[in-house]
């Protein structure tokens, strides 16, 4: 990846697309950038971030995944609609409190997260868009965030495009966003890299933010 000088990354725009409740990678590739532009107009990828995430399990990392309705052809992610025809977020709802229950920070941050989780919003740009908004909100980041109006090949060289850069096919360390700074976890003793955001702040909690600005491979 083409290394940006930290003045011109600040004047400039991410263009990248919304992932389910992020993870910390993600986080190191929007944190300098000011303004946040985010793709509305792609056609949704099976098997990526957009409705999954890792979390930190007794057994492990454990992949939670949004259910959605099923589309036989291609469909612009800002029309998926989330399937409600099983209970779903109870089930994660009860995964995520057995995870993080007895970390230092989920009784203080879990209530935003619930909050969005069962407000019923159908569309998964939509919800994502909120989970976003509440990461941010725990980071302390301050971002202009937009959205694309149609979807363009070729950018503007103001604009750095990272769509589909984090890829859920390959593993992080074959970017150059994310270098993991270990923290103390809920779950055993060897340290899980690049889970979702939630682990890092249900257990770190106001120092988070360092953590991932320390996070960020600069290279």
């Amino acid at each position: 990846m083409q290394k940006i000088p930290d003045s011109q990354l600040l004047k400039s725009k991410l263009l990248i697309e919304l992932h389910f409740l992020p993870s910390i990678e993600y986080f190191c590739a929007i944190q300098k950038f000011d303004n946040i532009v985010l793709e509305k107009n792609e056609n949704f990828v099976k098997q990526s971030y957009r409705n999954r995430t890792y979390i930190l399990s007794s057994n492990g990392p454990l992949r939670l995944t949004i259910p959605l309705v099923a589309y036989h052809q291609k469909v612009l992610i800002r029309e998926v609609e989330i399937d409600y025809t099983t209970r779903w977020q109870t089930s994660m709802w009860r995964t995520l409190e057995s995870a993080y229950a007895k970390s230092p920070f989920f009784e203080h941050y879990s209530v935003d997260l619930r909050k969005i989780l069962f407000n019923g919003q159908t569309n998964l740009f939509e919800m994502n868009k909120s989970f976003l908004s509440m990461c941010l909100k725990w980071l302390k980041w301050e971002k202009a965030i937009s959205e694309s109006v149609t979807y363009e090949k070729n950018i503007p060289e103001s604009v750095t495009d990272m769509r589909s850069l984090i890829s859920a096919k390959k593993d992080f360390s074959r970017r150059e966003i994310y270098n993991p700074q270990i923290y103390h976890q809920v779950f055993g003793n060897n340290f899980a890299p690049n889970l979702s955001l939630l682990d890092l702040v249900f257990c770190e909690g106001p120092t988070s933010a360092s953590l991932v600005k320390t996070s960020q491979k600069r290279n």
